[in-house]
């Protein structure tokens, strides 16, 4: 799916996934806001041979330039609390550490809101994130998406247990 003339969202391809694999296990590569420890480094080639990581319980796109070069990756997965199923979905993004403070992250999370409010009966996207990322609240202010609240220990990183800022975009929000 094209998104602008800067990026797109496409399905994963094998190489995708070995890049993804290694920067989510080099604490480096991940940064500080989303290291939560070492992880099974196959876990994710095995999603992606079942399923292509398109998935009912989650799925995953790679964000891509427009020569197709991998930049990171956006996932989401239903979060239902009340309603039909499929009325909340969560997301995350993850962007590689080059092609960080370039607004990738921004234009992929409103692209991918956009996305499910366009195919799916989502009336809410939401997101996570932890306090002190302000380059990932920034983000998702520039995404459309609005601050709801924090909550209190809502993650385990970096060996301890932070606060979180809850962030949301409802399917009638003004476009911004």
């Amino acid at each position: 799916m094209s998104v602008s003339d800067r990026l797109s969202l496409r399905p994963l391809t094998e190489a995708d996934v070995d890049v993804l694999d290694r920067m989510e296990n080099d604490q480096s590569a991940v940064g500080e806001h989303m290291w939560s420890g070492f992880r099974d480094p196959k876990r994710r080639r095995r999603r992606w041979e079942e399923d292509g990581c398109l998935g009912a319980s989650s799925s995953m796109l790679a964000i891509a330039s427009p020569d197709g070069a991998l930049l990171g990756a956006v996932i989401w997965w239903p979060h239902d609390v009340a309603g039909p199923s499929g009325g909340c979905f969560e997301l995350g993004c993850m962007v590689l550490p080059d092609c960080r403070g370039q607004g990738v992250a921004a234009v992929a999370q409103r692209a991918l809101a956009d996305y499910l409010f366009a195919n799916t009966l989502a009336n809410r996207i939401q997101a996570l994130t932890s306090v002190d990322n302000e380059a990932e609240r920034r983000s998702l202010d520039r995404a459309g998406f609005q601050l709801e609240g924090i909550l209190r220990g809502a993650g385990f990183l970096g060996g301890r247990w932070r606060d979180g800022a809850l962030y949301a975009r409802l399917r009638d929000d003004p476009d911004t």
